[in-house]
């Protein structure tokens, strides 16, 4: 029994320790070491693992999802999320995609596969705009928020064996397991609000590490809430979960003035945004002229006929049946 128990006590100090961030406060607070320090909570998953997992969900993606496969679309998207990824901590290779879907979203996968919505390139008014929903995400793969959260649950499910051992009623038993095993690993499902408020964090400094304004983040954060006061109920994927608070832009302004040194310039936005802009449109319209047309009728030509058929003969040499020639009108006696 007192086995069981130091076991148990064992696991918990683990998952407090996975719940710890790899670096110190100083470190995560200074821009200038970006790329230097680390920023990666502690995970029993590698990141070989994690980078392989992420590929088997990524093939799965790529075949049910439509993928924008225009070369311009692809590179310009691509181009403006290596940028972030450079000017961040992630410390592993970025996979970009873009998925025809109008839900205005992007979501990473673990190990570095990102994917970006068209209904995003629509709703950002500038490149930096866009750039920021990217830094935000990077900042989940830089910080192994999937690896973190896999390992508390495991960690958790092991944690529960000693109950087996545990002198209870099988009410009691049952009812202890089913709080553990229906309550606490829901919450793995998704990103926990601090996750959510570190990748925020670090997204905001990525931004600005690459060059961006990061008040564009907040801007952005400000009009999804103007667009939810207008349409209640019409908070995009991307804040369903965890929506733009008064709370949560106020703490991003407030980082924005005491971490960041203000800069005379930056890239704001290019006229090579709007030109991408422009031509997805274009792209969007003739793909969906071409899957109308594969859905509709197909119509086939007649084979030419030729003049040396006789009468009672069809092209080709075939005699007319019996019942297709014509009445014949006899004279009554």
């Amino acid at each position: 029994m007192r086995n069981h128990r130091i076991v148990s006590i064992g696991l918990f100090f683990v998952l407090i320790a996975a719940t710890v961030p790899g670096w110190s406060s100083d470190q995560k607070d200074d821009v200038n070491a970006i790329g230097n320090r680390k920023v990666a909570h502690r995970s029993m998953i590698s990141e070989e693992k994690e980078i392989a997992i992420g590929k088997r969900y990524s093939q799965e993606i790529d075949r049910s999802a439509k993928i924008i496969k225009d070369p311009v679309i692809n590179e310009y998207v691509n181009r403006v999320a290596q940028n972030v990824a450079r000017n961040s901590d992630l410390k592993i290779p970025l996979t970009v995609k873009v998925i025809d879907s109008p839900d205005i979203n992007a979501f990473a996968l673990p190990g570095g596969f990102l994917y970006v919505n068209t209904g995003l390139l629509k709703a950002a008014d500038e490149e930096d705009e866009l750039a920021g929903v990217m830094a935000h995400e990077i900042a989940h793969v830089a910080a192994r928020h999937w690896a973190s959260q896999m390992t508390k649950q495991t960690i958790l499910q092991y944690a529960m064996l000693p109950l087996i051992f545990t002198p209870m009623s099988a009410a009691v038993y049952y009812g202890v397991m089913e709080a553990y095993m229906n309550g606490v690993p829901l919450a793995f499902l998704k990103f926990t609000r601090n996750d959510e408020a570190e990748a925020d964090f670090l997204g905001i400094q990525y931004m600005y590490k690459a060059g961006y304004d990061p008040n564009a983040y907040v801007a952005f954060f400000g009009k999804i809430v103007q667009e939810q006061r207008s349409n209640p109920g019409s908070v995009p994927t991307i804040f369903a979960d965890h929506p733009p608070t008064g709370d949560r832009i106020i703490k991003a302004e407030k980082e924005i003035e005491t971490l960041l040194p203000q800069r005379r310039e930056y890239l704001v936005s290019t006229s090579e945004f709007s030109d991408v802009k422009t031509r997805l449109a274009t792209v969007m319209t003739l793909q969906r002229k071409l899957e109308k047309a594969e859905g509709g009728p197909t119509l086939r030509r007649r084979a030419p006929t030729t003049s040396t058929t006789s009468p009672g003969q069809q092209p080709g040499g075939n005699q007319k049946p019996e019942n297709d020639k014509p009445p014949v009108l006899q004279r009554r006696d």
